[in-house]
């Protein structure tokens, strides 16, 4: 049975890794080359130069492995688990699961240390900013946990209601935004470029995302919930 819901996640992986291996090789690669020439022009000189074809090929397979490991940590092993308690049905329920995997894994780091192009140098040191990175992923995790029990708390009430409820928990991502040490940048880049930069990868984890929810919605669901594959012993009558 749990083979069922990996198989289906891998392969909802895939495709979402795909395309969002596609988005960064036809668009996140041009504007990256177009960011580093604020680099070099600044600079000593270029490095060896690696063809188009090269970074094409490694940003889909580099794609496809993200969303192979999104789509089996996530809509495999997540959702066998937590099937029931995700809030909605049906692609309604894989969006919620997309919604809770963006912004654990991107989200709300991002509300700390957003994405940052070539030519940019930051502040904080590597180990710094790991930490923190780790702190937030688990805050996130936490946040859409609480998300998901405020909404199945509030099911007899107004939809508004719940939604409401549901949005309640985004409130703790205040706290490390206020909490967090200061880490300036500086660079080259003009900041309207980095601004762009930093939408065009947000956008780029939304297709992702929401690409591997589609293709599993899709897929469909087991025959049999997960609930059933599980043993528990006879009682008499």
């Amino acid at each position: 049975m749990a083979t069922d819901y990996l198989e289906r996640g891998a392969v909802a992986g895939v495709a979402g890794g795909l395309v969002y291996g596609l988005f960064v090789a036809t668009v996140g690669n041009s504007f990256t080359a177009g960011l580093e020439t604020f680099e070099h022009g600044h600079g000593h000189g270029g490095g060896p130069v690696v063809s188009g074809l090269t970074t094409a090929v490694a940003s889909i397979g580099g794609g496809v492995l993200w969303g192979l490991l999104f789509g089996v940590a996530v809509f495999g092993m997540v959702y066998f688990f937590l099937e029931p308690a995700i809030p909605g049905s049906g692609a309604t329920k894989r969006l919620a699961l997309a919604g809770a995997g963006f912004l654990t894994v991107s989200g709300a780091p991002w509300l700390v240390l957003p994405p940052q192009p070539p030519g940019v140098e930051q502040a904080l040191g590597t180990e710094t900013r790991l930490a923190w990175y780790a702190g937030l992923m688990a805050l996130g995790a936490l946040v859409a946990v609480l998300a998901g029990l405020a909404y199945q708390r509030t099911a007899r009430h107004h939809t508004a209601i719940r939604l409401g409820a549901m949005a309640l928990p985004l409130a703790l991502l205040a706290v490390p935004v206020a909490l967090a040490p200061a880490n300036p940048v500086h660079g080259d880049v003009p900041a309207a470029l980095v601004a762009a930069y930093r939408w065009t990868v947000v956008f780029g984890q939304l297709v992702l995302w929401a690409t591997i929810a589609g293709v599993h919605a899709w897929l469909g669901d087991s025959d049999t919930p997960a609930a059933d594959d599980l043993d528990y012993p006879a009682t008499a009558d």
